[in-house]
């Protein structure tokens, strides 16, 4: 593997970039920026487009409030992920598994952007609210086949980079989509602007047919008939199950961002009794933040490289909760642009590095036969409680306590998982618990061990 890994970095143009850049050069990383713009294009659609387009139709709030139901699909897409990984598509299989599926499920995604497109909620606004639900259908299928087609054409160096690019491409592409169909709408209508943005889905299916089927992929054990179904859906959770010290790793799946979630409800409306104006909000949190981020997800991706999945994983866990300790000093502090650049400078270059290095080690722990199932799982589990937990209480919490111990709080609801991910590494549940995704070469064989802690640019 050092060899591979010097050999790549010191042969043609690349040699000459830095070497915290030449990962970002490589193959794999750059298809998987292009899998993230598709990813994210179907979230705008049914997102802040959706919801300019009612408003200017004439929709009433308390009806275009209730469209955001349609995201809930992507929270239950697990449900439906063992199809991707088990049944195999007529004629289009021969291009493989997961290319077959990006070119069936980018298709869908078109048709349902499409048909949502053809819609006029003036007229029928429940015919659109299906429309609205179908997109998120073929959305979030869409998201199970990249998702698992990431994976596995990363190899484990490069999971980190990879997941920081496949975030770049998120943002970028729901943000153009998002844009161009404000642009489009204004001049050409709304059906026109929909249907030009049914093109986002092309650069994910383009991506396949150049890169063609992963080597990582491993299918599933066949079975004939029954046997064969029942294998493709218990057995992306019986494998998972069986691994020691599984038990824990949902268990910290499950904690690690509850204090973050709890955090990110209640800031605007704190930013709100703080008397920060628009134009304040605007520029500090979402001007600012946003190039945070896009900040973050860099450095997330040269830490995952220097120093190895697991400390890149702890310190993002550090670095997240200290976030939330901040924005109880701006609650004490009040009204400071100063005060809310800073913490929303470092809330998002920490949520960043977060993004980055925990989905990279969440995507290690697929097993390369039940990629899209069992990251499906983990990604649903990962933010189910904070979200139960913030629709139900967050809200009463601050009337309770206040602004500044409810920050507190949510910094120390932040340390169990923190103490959580520590005591596994030091037990070495970590690299037990590990699966096939993220282990060395492209075989499915766990003997080679786990791929961590292993720099790019010295391959120790």
């Amino acid at each position: 593997m050092a060899t591979e890994i010097q050999h790549d970095e010191v042969t043609g143009w690349r040699a000459s970039l830095p070497a915290g850049i030449r990962p970002y050069t490589e193959a794999a990383p750059i298809a998987s920026f292009f899998l993230g713009v598709s990813s994210g294009f179907p979230y705008a659609m049914i997102g802040a487009t959706l919801t300019t387009r009612l408003a200017q139709d004439g929709i009433t709030k308390s009806t275009v409030t209730t469209f955001t139901l349609a995201f809930l699909v992507y929270n239950l897409k697990f449900l439906w992920a063992w199809i991707v990984d088990g049944v195999r598509i007529p004629v289009l299989g021969r291009l493989g598994q997961r290319v077959s599926w990006l070119i069936v499920a980018g298709l869908l995604v078109m048709a349902a952007v499409a048909n949502l497109a053809l819609q006029n909620p003036s007229q029928d606004i429940y015919q659109t609210a299906i429309a609205a639900i179908l997109v998120g259908v073929a959305g979030a299928t869409f998201d199970i086949v990249i998702d698992g087609y990431r994976i596995e054409l990363l190899k484990p160096r490069q999971l980190g980079v990879g997941s920081g690019m496949s975030q770049y491409g998120w943002r970028i592409g729901s943000v153009a989509a998002g844009a161009l169909a404000l642009v489009l709408a204004a001049r050409v209508g709304w059906q026109a602007a929909y249907l030009a943005c049914a093109a986002f889905a092309l650069p994910a299916m383009l991506t396949g047919l150049v890169m063609g089927e992963p080597e990582r992929h491993r299918d599933p054990v066949e079975r004939k008939g029954i046997g064969q179904a029942v294998r493709a859906i218990y057995g992306p959770f019986a494998e998972f199950f069986m691994r020691k010290g599984a038990l824990l790793v949902l268990l910290f799946i499950l904690l690690h961002k509850i204090g973050d979630t709890l955090g990110q409800l209640v800031l605007r409306l704190m930013l709100d009794d703080l008397q920060f104006t628009n134009d304040e909000i605007a520029i500090w949190d979402v001007g600012v933040g946003f190039w945070a981020y896009l900040i973050g997800i860099f450095i997330g991706g040269w830490l995952y490289a220097q120093i190895g999945m697991k400390r890149s994983v702890l310190i993002s866990l550090i670095l997240m909760g200290v976030s939330n300790a901040t924005f109880a000093f701006l609650a004490a502090a009040g009204h400071s642009n100063v005060g809310l650049a800073a913490c929303i400078g470092f809330e998002n270059i920490a949520s960043g590095i977060g993004g980055v290095v925990v989905v990279a080690y969440f995507s290690a722990l697929t097993d390369l036969r039940f990629t899209a199932s069992q990251y499906a799982l983990i990604s649903a589990a990962a933010s189910v409680v904070g979200r139960v937990l913030t629709g139900t209480t967050a809200g009463a919490m601050v009337e309770s306590m206040g602004y500044v111990n409810f920050y507190w709080l949510t910094t120390a609801a932040a340390l169990p998982g923190i103490v959580l991910f520590w005591w596994m590494m030091r037990t070495g549940l970590i690299d037990q618990s590990i699966g096939t995704a993220g282990t060395r070469g492209s075989g499915d064989a766990r003997a080679d061990g786990p791929q961590d802690d292993v720099s790019p640019a010295t391959g120790r």
